[in-house]
């Protein structure tokens, strides 16, 4: 698995073949939409709504979006908070993880996690954090199994969705 930068171009556009391929990873995995509501039919998610998502990431200062490739093509993203918007808050955050649905249970989501950690490890982080919606039963058991354990039940701070907070040492 090859993990790169999503780099737009200079106008902030993502290049329309990325784009694409994006909004395919995005559209697989309408279970985790219709649950989370990011998009207003999660069995229709389109190219201007993925890349409306994805302009509010990477304008994020702190943020840091990438992409996981396996055999040339897009199979997962992650989205890296190296701050957190609450200033007491020491760890960095994952964002958002995404694997194409199509691609699930090949590792590539657990490999895409542990090169995200490598990457807050070398920075000298001593924990990573990560917001699962509660409702999402898959999600809470999938980070369980790497590891990370809820530590505080919130609102997200978007959308006030009920959330559990996972954390994970580094150490």
């Amino acid at each position: 698995m090859i993990l790169e930068p999503l780099a737009p171009a200079e106008d902030g556009a993502l290049p329309g073949e990325l784009l694409t391929e994006l909004t395919a990873l995005y559209a697989s995995n309408h279970v985790f939409h219709a649950l989370s509501g990011d998009f207003p039919d999660p069995h229709d998610v389109r190219p201007e709504q993925v890349a409306a998502a994805l302009a509010d990431d990477l304008a994020e200062p702190e943020a840091e979006v990438l992409l996981a490739r396996s055999e040339g093509r897009v199979v997962g993203i992650g989205i890296m908070l190296k701050r957190h918007p609450d200033p007491a808050d020491p760890d960095p955050w994952i964002g958002l993880l995404m694997v194409d649905a199509r691609q699930q249970r090949r590792g590539f989501g657990r490999e895409l996690v542990e090169r995200i950690e490598e990457r807050f490890r070398a920075d000298g982080r001593a924990g990573v954090r990560i917001a699962v919606l509660e409702q999402n039963a898959p999600g809470l058991a999938f980070w369980g199994t790497l590891g990370y354990e809820v530590i505080d039940h919130r609102r997200d701070r978007d959308a006030d969705r009920p959330c559990a907070v996972l954390r994970k040492p580094l150490s």
